[in-house]
C-alpha cells in the first residue's frame, strides 16, 4: 500500500502568463502554446570513404507560431495600430516576452521571441463602459525563441 502521509505536488488551479508586445507590459493570458524549439539534425562524413561513421551536426531551427489564448489588455491603439501595418506591408517586428507565473505569482519561466509580429487576432470583445478589451486568440510568428528560467 503506497504511503499517503505525503502529499502529492498539485498543478496550481489557473496558470498566468504575463505578456510583453513592444510597450504593452504585463497583459494576462491564461493560455499558450506553439513555445516548441526544434533543431533539425543533418548526418555529415567528414570524408567519402565508407569506413568512416557518420556524424550528425546541429541544421535549421524551425520556428512555428506561437498563440495566446484568453487575454486582456487595456483598451489604446497601439495594438491595432501595430496589427494595421501588416496591411501596409509595413510591420514593425517586435520582441515578445511570455512569462509563466507560478502559484505564488511569481516568476517561473520566459520565453522572449524575436522579430515577432501578429498573423492572427480572433474574438475581440470590448466593452464601452470598461478600459479593458478581452481577446480569445492571438497568434504571433516569429523568428526564434530564448528561454529562461526564473
Amino acid at each position: 500500500m503506497p504511503d499517503q502521509s505525503k502529499e502529492i505536488p498539485q498543478p496550481p488551479a489557473v496558470l498566468v502568463f504575463l505578456v510583453d508586445i513592444g510597450g504593452m507590459k504585463d497583459m494576462p493570458f491564461l493560455e499558450v502554446s506553439g513555445l516548441d524549439v526544434q533543431t533539425e539534425s543533418i548526418e555529415y562524413r567528414a570524408n567519402n570513404a565508407k569506413s568512416f561513421p557518420k556524424i550528425k551536426v546541429p541544421g535549421v531551427s524551425q520556428d512555428g507560431h506561437v498563440t495566446l489564448k484568453r487575454g486582456i489588455f487595456v483598451k489604446d491603439s497601439t495594438f491595432w495600430a501595430w496589427y494595421a501595418q501588416i496591411q501596409a506591408n509595413t510591420i514593425q517586428r517586435q520582441t515578445v516576452t511570455i512569462k509563466l507565473l507560478d502559484a505564488q505569482h511569481k516568476q517561473a519561466m520566459t520565453w522572449t521571441l524575436q522579430s515577432a509580429w501578429p498573423t492572427k487576432v480572433t474574438g475581440v470583445n470590448a466593452q464601452a463602459d470598461h478600459d479593458d478589451v478581452m481577446v480569445e486568440l492571438i497568434e504571433l510568428a516569429h523568428e526564434g525563441i530564448t528561454v529562461t528560467g526564473g
